[in-house]
């Protein structure tokens, strides 16, 4: 049975501040375009992550940096309003916060700028002042917005202390082959999947093939997002589909980190892997009718009426 006693999860990655203009339609090369509104938000994947881990009902600690400027506090306070313990968020005077400009059109596809600031300082010092609360955790959740090395270094640390390790490969980029056997799960969608496993992704079985790719070089299981078709979970009990919950998209910015949030904090309270993507996608269902990356990111109470209705 299921224990539903707060599990813990650690997150080491990014911290920005996000500016979103909302317009017709995306910009193109020479192109300016007039915005129907403009709002500013704390933003970047690991901290997006932390957030969600949190809402749904984690005790999540984040691990990263902020710069010496007007925005550290307002993220550091985001953080706290939203119960995120940053106990392990070092403020870094010699650099800015991390910032993402994004826009969003009336489709709610979305394209993003990051100037990354701290994040690209991220040490694997900080992870070694945060190892009591990583080697303590259920599960540590990564991404790629910075050093790659931290990246790998947090993934080490956690896997020597049995703590399960999700990766999140985004945004795109070539791992060390060190990392893939110290993750339990990773979560490429189709790009990064094409990227990391070197399989040309054209069909369904193209998608099994990179995922089997990626377990040979170490992976435990890979959970492939799919978008509105949803996520392929690949492990080795087989190879299983667990369709998208079809909602009307607003904007679709942090679906990926709610998934993944959900995704961890499932695997965190035990749940077997295809209820833990089945939570995922609700989670990322339930963000993409919101605006916003973090401040559409859905509480447990949230998640467990969409799938209350949904049944």
């Amino acid at each position: 049975m299921v224990s539903f006693l707060a599990p813990q999860v650690s997150v080491v990655g990014s911290i920005h501040m996000d500016f979103f203009i909302l317009m017709d339609h995306l910009p193109v090369p020479g192109e300016t375009v007039l915005g129907k509104s403009f709002t500013m938000q704390p933003g970047g994947k690991g901290a997006n992550q932390a957030v969600a881990a949190a809402r749904l009902g984690a005790k999540t600690y984040m691990v990263g940096r902020v710069g010496g400027d007007i925005f550290a506090e307002e993220v550091l306070n985001n953080f706290r309003r939203n119960g995120v313990d940053v106990s392990y968020v070092r403020r870094d005077l010699e650099t800015h916060t991390g910032v993402a400009f994004i826009f969003v059109d009336s489709r709610g596809e979305n394209m993003i700028a990051v100037a990354p600031g701290a994040d690209a300082r991220v040490s694997t010092h900080d992870v070694d002042s945060a190892i009591d609360v990583i080697s303590s955790s259920d599960v540590l959740m990564l991404q790629l917005e910075i050093p790659i090395e931290t990246v790998v270094y947090a993934a080490k640390v956690a896997w020597e202390h049995n703590v399960k390790v999700v990766l999140n490969p985004a945004p795109a980029r070539t791992l060390p082959e060190e990392i893939y056997g110290y993750i339990h799960v990773l979560t490429p969608n189709r790009i990064e999947a094409q990227m990391l496993s070197g399989v040309r992704i054209e069909s369904r079985e193209d998608i099994v093939k990179a995922a089997h790719v990626l377990m040979d070089k170490g992976v435990e299981n890979v959970v492939i997002t799919l978008g509105a078709e949803g996520a392929l979970l690949v492990s080795e009990e087989g190879v299983y589909h667990i369709p998208a919950f079809k909602v009307r998209p607003v904007d679709t910015t942090g679906a990926g980190d709610a998934f993944n949030a959900a995704l961890a904090v499932a695997i965190a309270e035990g749940r077997s892997l295809r209820e833990a993507v089945r939570l995922a996608n609700a989670a990322a269902a339930i963000k993409i009718t919101r605006v916003g990356a973090q401040a559409g990111l859905p509480y447990r109470r949230d998640l467990e009426e969409f799938l209350r209705d949904v049944r």
